[in-house]
């Protein structure tokens, strides 16, 4: 019953989490994702039940190490925690919590540190956009006069024609990199239900 309920909230919590992902989120309008911007996951919503922290063996360590790595597909996820399982049984509710802890403390973290460097780029590409449209203006202003600087306009011409690339190449880069965020999140809500199999009933 208790991993009934568990598993329960959690699909409450990423039904949550997935409605908002196609959201614009208009409170921080340097923001340049389609993704609503969360900085802060909570692991309480993904893990209900309660959680003292304390120090974890080294096996479960080297278990939180690996279900923290994006390369580690759950199907894999899930063989590993079923091996470490077998090989710790009998094992309690706030050994596998704590486990689960740690994946999220190592996911959080880097999700955190990637919305930081979203943050940059979009000022990055604020401030190259402002370039362009500056490099046009003064193109402009140039080309109207009675005796145009031809040197200067072919400079400006070339430089656009760069920015312009420059910024078209990062916005699509940018398109896989606001998804990695919210792949991260569904990775902690995934391995979350993971270990809430083996919550002792």
């Amino acid at each position: 019953m208790r991993a009934a309920g568990y598993a329960l909230g959690l699909a409450l919590c990423l039904t949550q989490a997935l409605g908002t992902a196609g959201a614009v989120d208009f409170s921080d309008p340097g923001w340049p994702c389609i993704q609503r911007k969360v900085e802060k996951l909570s692991a309480s919503l993904m893990w209900p039940a309660p959680v003292t922290r304390t120090p974890l063996p080294p096996a479960a360590n080297d278990l939180v190490e690996v279900l923290s790595l994006r390369r580690v597909s759950l199907r894999e996820a899930e063989a590993l925690i079923q091996t470490f399982v077998e090989k710790t049984a009998p094992v309690d509710d706030q050994l596998v919590g704590n486990i689960f802890y740690g994946v999220f403390e190592n996911l959080s973290g880097n999700r955190q540190r990637l919305i930081a460097g979203i943050a940059r780029y979009s000022r990055s590409q604020i401030a190259l956009a402002a370039r362009i449209d500056e490099a046009r203006v003064e193109m402009a202003k140039l080309t109207g006069e009675a005796k145009p600087d031809f040197d200067r306009i072919d400079k400006l011409e070339e430089q656009i024609d760069w920015d312009e690339r420059i910024y078209r190449d990062r916005s699509q880069a940018l398109t896989y990199v606001c998804e990695t965020p919210v792949i991260l999140e569904k990775r902690a809500y995934a391995i979350a239900q993971l270990l809430l199999k083996h919550m002792p009933d």
